[in-house]
């Protein structure tokens, strides 16, 4: 598993509340954190849910759970036009579309005008086999969001996607549960995924992103070798507006890209070679020479008592020991002066 270049995916998904401007203005500070690609959610409501859905705890944020779904996401879902002109706003701003299209209509309106770098596969849909081959046929690299879904069913989507032309696929880990207590979290399960089936594996954690150890649990995922990770971000978490939970703000989001490439470079490289020139550094200043233990007359016969290993900058390598002793010193040395090859007969 590669652990460079990791790819930071911005996800909104619903932080924008139905505002086409709020969700322009969260991508721009999406792109200003640094992240690589901002993450939508594009649904078509009639199409992705009936209208009697159940209210409830874990269907939407914390402070909604009594409204009606249907009619509480039809009034903050963004229409078509909305969506063409984010994804216009978006190009210009250089950053990468990762769409999620809930239903069958929402993949054919982004595939005929948006475009986008990458698909989303959520687990709920694993069981789809026709939505599963439509997202294939794209073409388009896909991450399957694996959450909920058991072994068997990543499989057989995955060979399903593969046996209809799919793009690359990448495999998230994580769950959102509004948001995922850290005992759920499980990070070490990438490293199965991985041996299972053989393919990228990144972490889309759903930790209370108020903790601040919502910026630094991804980077236990960094060491797992994640090629990718996806975390949500929203204007301001003090406004409790969709998503909200395991969301960061910008200017925290912006604090979560800079621990990542941080990460990226103090994991370094996983094989051994030459010792970097700042290890050579560390060695020169940091090893113990040979020394004078005691004043020593030119024409003396080293023993050992005559040596002592010291930090200095002048002398011989204590690993060479065995070759200093029995030979004759031809100059004379003080206490503590270093012992080198051209002190010896």
């Amino acid at each position: 598993m590669n652990n460079k270049s990791v790819l930071i995916i911005a996800e909104m998904a619903w932080a924008h509340d139905g505002s086409v401007d709020k969700a322009i203005a969260i991508m721009k500070a999406a792109k200003e954190a640094g992240a690589d690609a901002i993450g939508i959610h594009v649904t078509d409501i009639p199409t992705y849910m009936v209208p009697h859905y159940g209210s409830g705890e874990g269907r939407v944020s914390a402070g909604k759970e009594h409204m009606k779904v249907y009619q509480y996401l039809q009034d903050i879902d963004l229409g078509h036009d909305d969506w063409i002109h984010f994804a216009t706003v978006a190009r210009a701003t250089g950053i990468a579309l990762c769409v999620m299209p809930n239903d069958n209509v929402s993949l054919k309106f982004c595939e005929a005008h948006i475009s986008p770098e990458f698909y989303v596969l959520t687990a709920a849909a694993f069981v789809e086999a026709e939505f599963i081959k439509a997202v294939a046929q794209t073409g388009r690299p896909t991450f399957f969001r694996i959450g909920g879904a058991t072994v068997g069913e990543i499989e057989s989507a995955l060979n399903l996607f593969r046996a209809n032309g799919g793009g690359k696929v990448t495999l998230l880990h994580g769950f959102q549960n509004y948001p995922t207590k850290l005992e759920d979290t499980n990070i070490r399960q990438m490293q199965s995924l991985y041996e299972l089936f053989g393919v990228p594996v990144g972490l889309a954690d759903h930790i209370d992103g108020g903790d601040p150890i919502a910026k630094a649990v991804p980077l236990l995922a960094l060491a797992l070798g994640a090629t990718c990770l996806e975390k949500h971000i929203t204007w301001d978490r003090a406004e409790k507006g969709e998503d909200f939970e395991a969301a960061l703000n910008p200017q925290d989001f912006k604090e979560f890209v800079s621990f990542v490439r941080a990460g990226e470079i103090a994991l370094g490289e996983r094989h051994w070679g030459p010792l970097s020139a700042a290890a050579e550094r560390y060695r020169g200043v940091s090893r113990k020479r040979m020394i004078a233990s005691r004043a020593i007359a030119a024409g003396t016969v080293l023993c050992r008592e005559d040596i002592a290993f010291k930090r200095a900058d002048v002398g011989i390598s204590p690993a060479q020991i065995e070759t200093v002793i029995g030979r004759t010193l031809k100059t004379d040395l003080v206490e503590n002066d270093g012992i080198t090859l051209g002190d010896l007969l």
